[in-house]
């Protein structure tokens, strides 16, 4: 991309909608585009940039445990390492 394209990107919904969204169903799709997005570009991360599958995704079940409990971002992420960390150990 070239520099004009990197920066209209970002600026071209400023231009297009000049009143807010008053639709509930565009605020709720919009609400949760950067979930989705992170989510995304995470969930193959965890099963494939370990060593072991396996410990990836026990890390990343305990990791949506936590996380249904309402554990902080940082204990959830703390606990997933120490898991990929022995199991890999282990394994």
């Amino acid at each position: 991309m070239t520099g004009v394209q990197t920066c209209a990107l970002p600026i071209l919904p400023l231009t297009l909608f000049n009143k807010p969204i008053t639709n509930i169903y565009v605020q709720s799709f919009l609400y949760c585009v950067p979930y989705v997005t992170l989510a995304v570009m995470t969930f193959p991360t965890i099963l494939y940039e370990t060593n072991s599958q396996l410990a990836g995704l026990a890390a990343l079940i305990v990791g949506i445990i936590l996380a249904w409990k309402d554990k902080s971002l940082f204990q959830v992420s703390i606990t997933c390492c120490l898991i990929v960390l022995t199991m890999e150990y282990i394994i």
